[in-house]
């Protein structure tokens, strides 16, 4: 099976001595136009984009992607609303690979392999399914890799050594680890060394395989993280809209110059 368009991004950055970076956004936010407009504006600088689909009980997630999400939901936004921007999306020339990020009951009620099916036909290249864990994601994680679909598992900090092991070996080629026990967006309470430590730790365990670090990365930060493989800023972008919307300027400019500014920081 041909690789991913998602491990050739992350392939080409490693050759180019830099982490890959990844912005998020909740699809939809802050309405169906803009939401396009920001993935074209921060294709120039992001290597890969984590598109969020919007729940209503999104317990894992911080104060600024739980807004985004109150904005897309009471917009009306729905999931083929999503589909359709990505779509269209990866018809640009300069797109980048996707990630989808969702909650399970999103993938419950549009049915695993429906869910498969739609990835494929809009070319989005990998998932997060946040509260569906291993080994309970073994099934629908094998029907992924089985059409070429990288299924992202989520390791912790904690994590216990034997289960981290059977975890790595049943993922894909990339797994994303939680940089310290928290809600997304959260301010780091753990110091950028003990981060790296713990990352190293999974790292040594994970040989082959790209490991994502994300949860409270922002502009002040990135900067400590350049030795990782890639990085996730994603409330901040998300905070980023708000503000936008606040001061009524564009987001996707405001949008495109901030994922520029961070580009510059793991260069």
């Amino acid at each position: 099976m041909p690789k991913s368009e998602l491990i050739i991004a992350f392939e080409k950055c490693k050759k180019e001595g830099r982490p890959s970076l990844l912005t998020y956004q909740v699809a939809g936010d802050p309405n169906k136009k803009k939401s396009f407009d920001i993935l074209k504006s921060i294709s120039k600088s992001a290597d890969i984009c984590e598109w969020g689909l919007a729940h209503s009980a999104n317990v894992g997630d911080g104060r600024q992607i739980q807004n985004a999400t109150f904005r897309v939901i009471k917009n009306k936004f729905k999931i083929k609303d999503a589909f359709g921007i990505i779509k269209k999306y990866k018809r640009e020339r300069d797109s980048k690979p996707i990630i989808l990020m969702f909650y399970y009951n999103t993938l419950f009620q549009y049915g695993e392999n429906r869910f498969i099916k739609k990835m494929k036909e809009i070319k989005a290249t990998g998932c997060i399914c946040v509260d569906y864990p291993f080994p309970q994601n073994k099934s629908f994680a094998l029907k992924c890799k089985k059409n070429n679909v990288t299924f992202i598992q989520l390791l912790s900090p904690n994590i216990e050594t034997s289960l981290a092991k059977r975890i790595i070996s049943n993922s894909h080629g990339a797994i994303y680890f939680i940089s310290q026990l928290a809600t997304t967006g959260s301010k780091l309470k753990v110091s950028p060394k003990r981060i790296l430590k713990n990352y190293n730790r999974i790292k040594r365990m994970a040989r082959g395989k790209f490991v994502i670090l994300g949860f409270g990365i922002t502009e002040k930060t990135i900067g400590k993280f350049k030795k990782s493989d890639a990085i996730v800023v994603g409330s901040a972008c998300c905070k980023a809209i708000a503000d936008s919307i606040k001061k009524k300027v564009s987001p996707s400019i405001k949008l495109g110059k901030m994922v520029k500014r961070l580009k510059e920081k793991i260069l």
